[in-house]
């Protein structure tokens, strides 16, 4: 199994018609973890993506935005830290977008969002992200009434004018040099209940889990149903969603590694060429510093 073709295989290239009860979130493409070549394709993936973002950082052209979305317990965490090992992490960032602040919620609710966003040569983790916007918000209708739109403002067609709004910018991006790769971590509902029993288990994780992790299970199907439609409103070509198998990590770690490298070797990244005036200073320089005692 080639790594490319695990990357196009959890692509969504018609999200008019995605659903997520068609995709099994236990799904490993016959492999297993015990099996060598699972380690050795994420091996590879690291390895070759290491490289990319050498590529990517000296460039200093495109800036890579990747979106992590997904219900508690997914594995983002996780996911961020293996996945990006071996990267330069003076080329990384990642953000986190929890309960927006006072200052925040004075704004359009794309605000926080464009204060974060990678510069060229760089890139940028969002751990959640505006999506927030069109599934926690959407959920608990109380977020909205907390954002002080006018009245005229909050009516029925909200979510279609966020999602207007989420395309429109996403193709701004685009447009500027942002490459958008976005990941949906599809865990089952039973996975995550095992996975809050573990940390419950064990008192070094006591403090990754809230009552709250509880109460948002009850609201399960609703969650499934926003996350559906935000997928099929806004994936686009620029602006792909990837829904990854999550009930197993290490499966999750290899496939959005794969999309990653995937996505940046189309970019065809090379290192800035030297030539001309500046080429021959690189010639006098290794002149210089070849004399014995310079």
């Amino acid at each position: 199994m080639k790594l490319d073709s695990i990357a196009k295989r959890f692509r969504i290239d018609k999200p008019k018609h995605f659903r997520i009860a068609d995709h099994d979130p236990a799904e490993c493409c016959g492999l297993t973890v015990d099996k060598a070549e699972a380690k050795v394709l994420l091996d590879e993936g690291i390895k070759r993506l290491t490289e990319l973002q050498q590529r990517l950082y000296a460039s200093n052209t495109w800036s890579v935005l990747i979106v992590l979305q997904a219900m508690d317990a997914a594995g983002k965490d996780s996911l961020i830290k293996h996945v990006m090992t071996g990267v330069n992490p003076q080329g990384v960032e990642v953000h986190s977008f929890k309960q927006p602040s006072v200052e925040e919620l004075d704004h359009d609710f794309l605000w926080r969002i464009t204060q974060r966003l990678p510069a060229n040569g760089r890139i940028g983790i969002f751990n959640r992200s505006h999506y927030e916007e069109v599934l926690a918000v959407r959920v608990h209708r109380e977020l909205l009434a907390a954002q002080k739109l006018p009245d005229s403002l909050e009516h029925k067609k909200i979510w279609k004018h966020r999602f207007d709004d989420i395309r429109g910018f996403e193709q701004h991006l685009a447009r500027n040099g942002t490459l958008i790769l976005k990941f949906f971590l599809n865990v089952s509902r039973e996975e995550q209940r095992k996975r809050f029993l573990d940390r419950l288990d064990l008192p070094d994780k006591y403090w990754k889990f809230s009552l709250s992790d509880v109460a948002e299970r009850k609201l399960w199907p609703k969650y499934m149903a926003a996350y559906e439609e935000a997928i099929r409103e806004t994936g686009r070509d620029h602006a792909p969603w990837y829904v990854v198998p999550a009930d197993n990590k290490w499966f999750t770690r290899m496939v959005v590694a794969a999309a990653l490298v995937d996505a940046l070797d189309r970019l065809k990244l090379d290192y800035p060429k030297v030539t001309g005036q500046a080429l021959k200073d690189l010639d006098k320089a290794r002149r210089a510093l070849s004399r014995k005692g310079a």
